[in-house]
């Protein structure tokens, strides 16, 4: 039996007592990628198609020395190759084959989200209607903070594809091992992207809290806010609610359109939805007719 059929995925609980099993036998420690806090900017420091080529995940540098996560330790050429590639001593721990795939699945769609974020588009906060002046741009808030521009990034990517797409509401769930963003169209909830690492999840809805000026250090009761944004000269308004679970905070934001739906409304007309010449006429009467007179015509017409 070759390496490639002895590392197929497959029933978690298998694969990892064999995972185990080979650390044993080749004195290397098992680590449990579930359990493991990654280092992001660690692991955003190794180029990611070299993780993949080589199927391994960062877990924790120290003194010159790299800690890395492999599936097969018994390749020492490839172990040293990948030393002299990374410039690094390695120390070499046992993880599942699947647990690092999905680890890398998931890191590598949060880069492509951050950098698929629309060129040219500007998301701005507005705090007032009525004093336009007050308005905090993303500019401002990446400029004051560079360790939150990659979330901000994220999160603008994310309400501008919902208004593009013509979202009602944008769902962000947290799960066990990851965070879910969903996009309501026409009544059916649609995954924006594949699910992302857990590990953005604070500091996804610690961004929406500060959009909406809610607390950010209270997680343990729901909160309501609200915030305005301007897209393509037009404000629209979020409704934001924001909810604890057993995995964290969920979020839903309700997009309230006004502009467009005044837009689309405005030669909205009782025969354009199918009204004939007769009903129209009915209709109008008995919207000019007082209450008393309408119920009297109801109970006249259940009589007979």
């Amino acid at each position: 039996m070759g390496t490639a059929d002895r590392f197929i995925p497959q029933d978690p609980a298998q694969e990892i007592a064999r995972a185990r099993a080979v650390a044993q036998r080749y004195y290397h420690e098992f680590v449990d990628l579930r359990e493991v806090r990654i280092d992001h900017d660690l692991f955003h420091s190794i180029p990611v198609d070299l993780m993949f080529r080589y199927n391994f995940v960062p877990i924790e540098a120290h003194n010159g020395s790299l800690e890395i996560a492999l599936a097969d330790p018994r390749n020492l050429n490839l172990i040293d190759e990948l030393a002299v590639l990374l410039g690094k001593k390695l120390r070499v721990k046992v993880a599942t084959l699947s647990q690092i795939s999905d680890l890398l699945k998931k890191t590598e769609q949060s880069q492509r989200v951050l950098e698929e974020v629309t060129e040219g588009f500007t998301l701005d906060v507005v705090a007032d209607e009525e004093n336009a002046e007050e308005t905090l741009s993303i500019d401002k808030l990446s400029s004051a903070d560079s360790d939150i521009a990659p979330v901000i990034k994220l999160v603008d990517t994310t309400i501008f594809n919902a208004l593009e797409r013509r979202a009602s509401d944008i769902h962000i769930e947290t799960r066990d091992q990851e965070v879910a963003i969903k996009y309501r169209i026409d009544g059916v909830l649609h995954y924006a992207m594949p699910p992302i690492a857990k590990d953005w999840h604070s500091t996804i809805i610690s961004r929406i809290k500060v959009m909406s000026e809610l607390d950010i250090a209270e997680r343990r009761i729901p909160q309501d806010g609200r915030f305005r944004v301007r897209y393509k000269n037009r404000l629209i308004d979020f409704r934001v609610s924001i909810m604890p679970t057993i995995h964290g905070e969920d979020a839903v934001l309700r997009v309230l359109d006004k502009e467009s739906m005044s837009e689309k409304f405005a030669k909205l007309s009782l025969d354009v939805v199918g009204f004939s010449d007769t009903d129209l006429v009915k209709f109008r009467r008995y919207i000019k007719e007082p209450y008393d007179r309408l119920r009297e015509n109801h109970y006249a017409l259940c009589r007979r």
